[in-house]
């Protein structure tokens, strides 16, 4: 089935000392929804900002917020960036694993999990859910789906193709087959993040992926428009 591709714009490639004017370029480049990379540099070893930036971003746009936590205890911060003005809440899988099915790789940092802790994962998006939000579980490339029994109090699910922590990074090809698997039994948003440009894009979307997150590739772009378009242009793709 056919879809339309969606573009969601990580601010954590703009420029900060002019941000009112980059979510403009943003708006009139024809993104979707902004994406916010908060970072504790505990789960991933990056700190980035809180929910300040949501406050500050909520007057000036329209679009919807997408808050994507990469932070080591996630439930804490759930009702501040709500109340911040946040419409998208994105909980790694990671920080619900079952005792006992989490691990780390090399780094120190970047987790693993292969199985959940449901009812403690459930708590959480009930919350987000109670609130009229929409929430999303992320999976690191390293974490098998192992997020099946979820996905029915999902509104999407987001597919890690690097690592977090860290902006321009390569594709991690590794995503495409979790990507494709999973749009096998899940009908709603299948989002992709890292490493997303003119050669990846097209095969996350070949694998099922609706939502196209981009940081470096639309910040770097001298015609940020026809970039946006291009990947819009992805929908439906074969």
């Amino acid at each position: 089935m056919a879809r339309a591709v969606k573009v969601s714009v990580s601010i954590l490639c703009a420029d900060f000392t002019n941000l009112e004017k980059e979510i403009l370029k943003c708006e009139e480049a024809g993104v979707d929804m902004f994406h916010i990379d908060v970072m504790d540099g505990h789960f991933v070893p990056n700190i980035t900002i809180g929910p300040l930036m949501v406050e500050a971003l909520r007057p000036i746009t329209k679009l919807p917020i997408e808050v994507h936590l990469m932070i080591e205890r996630p439930s804490m911060f759930i009702d501040p960036f709500l109340k911040a003005g946040a419409d998208i809440i994105s909980l790694h899988a990671e920080c619900y694993a079952k005792e006992g099915y989490l691990s780390k790789e090399a780094d120190g940092y970047t987790r693993k999990v292969e199985v959940i802790d449901v009812t403690k994962s459930v708590k959480d998006i009930k919350r987000i859910k109670d609130n009229g939000k929409n929430v999303v579980m992320v999976l690191n490339p390293g974490s098998p789906l192992c997020i099946e029994p979820l996905l029915n109090d999902l509104d999407g699910v987001l597919i890690m193709s690097v690592n977090p922590g860290f902006a321009k990074q390569k594709f991690m090809p590794v995503a495409l087959p979790k990507i494709q698997q999973l749009r096998d039994i899940f009908d709603k948003d299948i989002a992709v993040d890292g490493g997303i440009n003119q050669l990846t894009a097209p095969e996350a979307v070949k694998a099922g992926a609706n939502i196209l997150a981009t940081a470096s590739y639309f910040f770097g772009s001298d015609k940020p428009k026809e970039t946006i378009q291009y990947l819009k242009s992805l929908g439906g793709i074969e």
